[in-house]
This record gives structure tokens, C-alpha cells and sequence, in this order.
């Protein structure tokens, strides 16, 4: 039999999901995607304005069921709980979340810890919102990376550590063996060659 090649012709997209009171062009959201386009992907970043919990959580779910391509989940706050919902029933590549707002009294329970993807998460030691004790206890159920700053929700002092995380998980990403490399060969040759000066450094 035939070894039949898989051709992936568009670049690996991330999609960035933000939080409550924020918007798609925040400047954490400007400054993620700036590292992400000079790694060689392509970057989205949805609107939820407006909506409440469970229709974003819809919405990013009818924009991935239409999806052809391989992409990354990163969401901040009440987006990382949105993307690590939505992840459960989808194929990231990766996920990354800064500060999740996850098991909050007013979200619906989601099995958050069975996610299946490479996982990073950043949060702030001094978080007054979504406590430090909840993302540790997600990040050892789902065997996820896990970065803690001292800070508090916004983490708005620690924007270059963050971008420090989010490149090697960007790169990490590629090299999982939950991901299949081969399907994305010049790609991950591309990525291996990008620079990896921090744009805020």
C-alpha cells in the first residue's frame, strides 16, 4: 500500500480568547500575538464582549467545529476557562491560560482536568480573584505546566515572563508526543529556526 502524505498548507493558528472586562486587543493579547507571528503562526482573536459565560463558550466552540487547520487555545481569565472548556471536545494542538478562572462559584462544572493537550498555565501568587490554590489543583490533575509569579490577576509587572513562557510553549508544543510532528514538517523546521528574543526584553 501507497504511504499516503499528509499537506497541511495553512500555518498553525492561535486563537486568543479574553476575559471579562477586557477585549480582543488588549495589550497582553497585541504583545502574545507579536511573539506568535514571528514563530511563524497565524493569530485570531475573538470577540466576546457582551456575552455572557456559556454563549462564549458556544461561540468558540461553532468557530472550532468549522475549523480546518491545526490551532492553540490561549485565553486569560474568564478565556482560559472558556478554551479549557471548549479544549475538552476539541483538538488543540496545546493550550495556554494566564490566571483561569476555574471552579468559581457561578461557572459550570466541567471536567477542566481531563484535557488531553499540552497545558501551560501562568497565575499570580497574590491573585484576588481566582485563587492560587485553584490552578494548582488543576495543574496536578491535568499534568499541566504550571508558572506562578508574584502578582496579582492581571499580572500587568510580569508581561515579559510571560512571554517568556509562551514561546517555549509554543515551541514545546511541537516536539509532545501527544502531537503528531510529522504533519507539520516545514513548519517545525521554521520554528526551530525562529529567534528567540522576547519582544519586551
Amino acid at each position: 500500500m501507497q504511504e499516503v502524505k499528509v499537506v497541511i498548507e495553512q500555518k498553525p493558528l492561535v486563537i486568543f480568547s479574553h476575559g471579562k472586562v477586557t477585549g480582543p486587543n488588549s495589550s497582553r493579547i497585541k504583545a502574545l500575538s507579536q511573539i506568535a507571528l514571528r514563530m511563524g503562526f497565524e493569530v485570531e482573536s475573538l470577540n466576546y464582549r457582551r456575552l455572557p459565560t456559556h454563549e462564549r463558550v458556544d461561540k468558540l466552540n461553532q468557530y472550532l467545529d468549522e475549523l480546518r487547520r491545526p490551532y492553540i487555545l490561549v485565553g486569560t481569565s474568564m478565556g482560559g476557562y472558556v478554551s479549557a472548556v471548549s479544549a475538552l471536545s476539541h483538538d488543540p494542538l496545546g493550550i495556554f491560560l494566564i490566571s483561569p478562572a476555574l471552579y468559581l462559584d457561578g461557572y459550570a462544572e466541567a471536567e477542566v482536568e481531563k484535557l488531553a493537550c499540552p497545558t501551560t498555565v501562568v497565575h499570580g501568587w497574590n491573585d484576588d480573584i481566582v485563587p492560587v490554590e485553584n490552578v494548582i489543583r488543576f495543574a496536578k490533575s491535568a499534568a499541566a505546566s504550571l508558572h506562578i509569579f508574584a502578582g496579582g490577576h492581571r499580572l500587568r509587572d510580569k508581561l515579559s515572563e510571560t512571554e517568556s513562557c509562551f514561546e517555549q510553549f509554543l515551541r514545546e508544543c511541537f516536539i509532545s508526543p501527544q502531537n503528531n510532528p510529522e504533519l507539520l514538517p516545514d513548519f517545525v523546521e521554521r520554528l526551530d529556526k525562529a529567534p528567540t528574543q522576547a519582544i519586551n526584553q
